[in-house]
């Protein structure tokens, strides 16, 4: 679609009709007269009444044309293409996961049958990052040391298939949550301030790594970081052994007093996920506290065409003045064949 950035312009279109109406002619001085010696022959010959009749037409269309021109020229023409959306600079969301020996319990079920807890958290983090539109996401994986699987990054669909490709006891039997905190925070430490944020999930407790989750806590609360923790593991649950029906508690290792302590220290919240609707519902409450911020943005790009009148105008200014070359040697051509007369 064409559009006009200025067009007011347009009210200059009569401008030049406007001057001539307004001016006076310019009055002939009363000190002499031009006397032609060929006048008689010059009206006989008809020159001035019919080529001149021919040529003032011309003349006052294509002035009236390229006067047009120009003035579509200054009112800036521009060609404006359909919306183009652009990102969403939305939240900065480092996802820490467990990959400790424990992640590998089937005390989880899935579509009716036992899953392991790292399949479970999987299939609910898949779901997370979809709804995440406009943020940078991040993937750490922790057990007996943390390494960065990820950098911030807008494909989430990476980070979705590098997270479907961890398994169980990667880097160990181990969980070292204070470690994971550290690489976390070193990835968000530059990114734009109330935008940091880090989830981390864990079925256990802190024993290996080089540095404890409380003071890992305390760096990323200096650095403005909110960590949102969350406790993975099912209930107490009666089972039947050989020595009767007892109560087992398949996340008996897992230290909610240290995940409560890092969400609160950072401004953040600690959830407990113990089946797997449970832990949707933890994405989701994540999902608002933390909204994707600002709507969808577009931008219509546009090009300038003001170049297009103005070179047809151009054009036929050189038109008109070759026109103008053209017509006066012929002029003085014919009257220099005239015979002089009285």
């Amino acid at each position: 679609m064409i559009e006009f950035l200025w067009p007011l312009a347009f009210a200059l279109l009569p401008l030049p009709f406007l001057v001539r109406w307004l001016t006076k002619p310019a009055e002939l001085p009363a000190t002499g007269a031009l006397k032609v010696p060929f006048y008689r022959q010059l009206v006989s010959s008809g020159t001035t009444s019919a080529k001149g009749a021919i040529r003032r037409p011309v003349r006052l269309v294509l002035a009236t044309l390229i006067w047009a021109l120009l003035v579509t020229g200054l009112a800036r023409p521009v060609y404006v293409g359909p919306e183009v959306p652009l990102p969403v600079e939305g939240r900065n969301i480092m996802m820490a996961i467990d990959l400790s020996g424990s992640m590998g319990q089937q005390d989880f079920a899935l579509d009716g049958r036992p899953t392991t807890r790292l399949e479970v958290v999987k299939d609910a983090a898949e779901d997370f990052l979809a709804r995440r539109k406009g943020d940078r996401v991040g993937l750490v994986l922790f057990s007996d040391r943390a390494y960065l699987q990820a950098p911030l990054t807008f494909d989430r669909k990476v980070v979705t298939e590098l997270l479907g490709e961890a398994q169980v006891g990667l880097t160990g039997q181990e969980t070292a949550i204070g470690d994971a905190i550290a690489v976390a925070a070193k990835r968000l430490k530059d990114r734009p301030a109330d935008s940091r944020v880090l989830v981390l999930l864990t079925d256990g407790a802190s024993n290996a790594g080089a540095l404890e989750p409380m003071k890992a806590a305390e760096i990323a609360k200096d650095l403005g970081i909110r960590i949102y923790t969350i406790g993975v593991g099912a209930g107490p649950q009666e089972v039947r052994t050989a020595f009767g029906r007892q109560i087992v508690d398949p996340a008996r290792g897992l230290d909610e007093a240290t995940l409560t302590a890092i969400a609160d220290a950072t401004g953040g919240q600690y959830f407990r996920a113990r089946d797997v609707k449970g832990l949707a519902n933890v994405y989701a409450e994540i999902d608002r506290l933390e909204p994707v911020e600002g709507d969808p943005q577009t931008v219509r790009p546009s090009v300038a065409l003001y170049y297009w009148p103005l070179g047809l105008a151009l054009f036929l200014t050189a038109l008109f003045s070759a026109i103008a070359a053209w017509a006066a040697p012929r002029s003085r051509s014919t009257l220099a064949s005239q015979p002089a007369g009285v």
